[in-house]
C-alpha cells in the first residue's frame, strides 16, 4: 500500500517537511503521490486547520510557531489557560463593559467572569462572541468588519474605527510575545494597530501571559509594559520578570502553572 492510500501518513510527510521549512505546491506533491490536486488541496486545508502551515495560491508555507491560527492554539494547554482566566476574571467588576481581545487564553476568560453582576462583553472575535451568546446573563457587543480566518476576528480598519468610539473599563488585550525591553508583541501589523486602540480605549488594560511568551518572537510592537496595569501571569517566568513587571507599574497576579 502507498501513501497515496493513506492520507494521514501522507499528511505527516507534508507536515514534516513544512517543519522543516520549506514550502509546498500543490502540483508537485500531485505528481509525487499520483493525486488529484484536489486530493492535495484537501491534505494542505487539513494541515492549516492543525495550525502546521499557511494555504497561499499553488500550496503553503511553513508558519511560525507563534503564529498559529485560533483554531490550533485553542486545543493547546487547556488547563493553563483556565488558571490564567479564573485569575484574571476575578478582576472583573460589575457594572464593567469588559473587552476580549482575539486570543485562546480571552477565550477560557469567558466560562468565569462572575455570574449576573450587570456585565457587557465587547469583542473582535468570532469564538468569543459565541462562548458570551450561550451565557444569558452577558450582553454582548461584536465589533464588526472583515473577519481574518487565522485570528479569529475582525482588525481592520472597520473595527478599529469601532473600537475607537468605545469607553471600555476592562480591556484584555492579547499578547502574542512579552518582552521586558520592548513590551507587548505581535505578528501581524494590522492586529498591532488594533491592539493599540484597545489599549488607548481602556481604563484598565489586562494581560493574560503564558510563561511560553517570554521566548516567543513577534515582529510588531504594540506597547511598552507600562500599558498594563494588570498582568497575569504564570509563576515559572522566574523572580527577575515578575520584578521588571512590577517596576513597569503593572498589578502582577502570578499564578501556579496547571498541568
Amino acid at each position: 500500500m502507498s501513501l497515496a492510500d493513506l492520507p494521514h501518513a501522507r499528511r505527516h510527510v507534508i507536515a514534516d517537511r513544512l517543519s522543516a521549512g520549506h514550502a509546498v505546491v500543490a502540483a508537485d506533491l500531485a505528481v509525487e503521490f499520483k493525486l488529484s490536486e484536489d486530493a492535495i488541496r484537501r491534505d494542505l486545508r487539513a494541515l492549516a486547520a492543525d495550525g502546521l502551515c499557511r494555504r497561499v495560491y499553488g500550496g503553503a508555507v511553513p508558519i511560525a510557531a507563534n503564529d498559529r491560527p485560533l483554531a490550533a492554539r485553542m486545543k493547546e494547554a487547556p488547563a493553563r489557560k483556565s488558571a490564567l482566566a479564573r485569575a484574571g476574571a476575578a478582576t472583573v467588576r460589575p457594572g464593567e463593559l469588559v473587552f476580549l481581545d482575539t486570543g485562546s487564553t480571552n477565550l477560557a476568560l469567558v466560562e468565569f467572569l462572575p455570574e449576573d453582576a450587570d456585565l457587557t462583553v465587547a469583542t473582535n472575535a468570532v469564538d468569543v462572541a459565541a462562548a458570551v451568546l450561550r451565557r444569558q446573563d452577558l450582553r454582548l457587543l461584536m465589533i464588526g468588519g472583515e473577519v481574518d480566518p487565522h485570528l479569529g476576528g475582525c482588525v481592520d480598519a472597520a473595527a478599529v474605527d469601532s473600537l475607537s468610539r468605545l469607553r471600555i473599563d476592562r480591556g484584555f488585550v492579547g499578547v502574542c510575545a512579552l518582552s521586558m525591553s520592548d513590551g507587548v508583541l505581535t505578528t501581524h501589523f494590522r492586529e498591532a494597530v488594533f491592539k493599540r486602540t484597545l489599549i488607548e480605549r481602556s481604563r484598565h488594560v489586562v494581560g493574560l501571559v503564558t510563561s511560553d511568551k517570554l521566548q516567543a518572537a513577534a515582529a510588531h510592537r504594540v506597547a511598552g509594559l507600562a500599558a498594563l496595569n494588570t498582568v497575569v501571569i504564570e509563576r515559572d517566568v522566574g523572580a527577575n520578570v515578575l520584578k521588571a513587571l512590577r517596576k513597569s507599574g503593572a498589578e502582577v497576579l502570578p499564578v501556579d502553572p496547571a498541568q
